[in-house]
């Protein structure tokens, strides 16, 4: 093969090789990254009325935690929006590794049934809380979710408004590292879960 030939051949296969290596860059992650987080252990009520713990009854892969509560006008609403959407962009596999779970902060009106009707007009795979108030602050807290600085509601309960109105990721090790700010679109939730899910794998 003559010279010249020969290099423009290697040339090609070299900008080529360079092609593939960049798609193997990795994705943005649109998430943001903290110092870990210890889920606490203390049980609130699902919404066919049993105890439910983040640490003991999630059983997947990845947890998705929201508080908020089903009178909100805007903000929750919002999320939920973009977390039910976010779901529908997953595989099958990756929808049976993630598990919602809404956590109200307005308990004297978020009962059981309330929060499974809210739900599912979301999606019927998402899991609501509920539960004595003080214990919804607790857990609150160390996930960086301050309930009890929102501003109070006639009902008791808070609303987050600006305060607080992060998704925290959960991981099957019990701790936090990742939240998302209310923004997030589905398609940046989507992206992160299917990161998140490799990481564990």
């Amino acid at each position: 093969m003559p010279k010249r030939v020969l290099a423009a051949t290697l040339a090609v296969v070299a900008l080529l090789l360079s092609a593939c290596g960049g798609s193997s860059a990795p994705a943005k992650f649109y998430g943001i990254t903290h110092d870990a987080y210890t889920v606490p252990t203390d049980k609130l009520t699902d919404t066919e009325g049993k105890p439910f713990s983040l640490v003991s009854d999630t059983g997947k892969p990845l947890t998705l935690v929201f508080f908020g509560y089903t009178h909100c006008p805007d903000i929750c609403g919002q999320v939920m929006n973009a977390l039910a959407s976010a779901m529908t962009r997953l595989s099958d596999h990756e929808r049976s590794e993630v598990q919602v779970v809404f956590i109200t902060t307005d308990p004297s009106r978020d009962t059981p049934t309330v929060l499974r009707h809210y739900l599912d007009h979301y999606n019927p795979a998402f899991e609501g809380l509920t539960g004595d108030l003080d214990t919804i602050a607790a857990i609150g807290k160390p996930l960086a979710v301050y309930v009890a600085q929102g501003q109070k509601l006639a009902s008791g309960g808070y609303d987050l408004n600006t305060h607080s109105t992060q998704v925290t990721a959960i991981g099957s090790d019990d701790r936090s590292r990742v939240l998302w700010t209310m923004d997030t679109s589905s398609a940046q939730y989507a992206s992160d879960i299917r990161s998140l899910l490799k990481q564990a794998s």
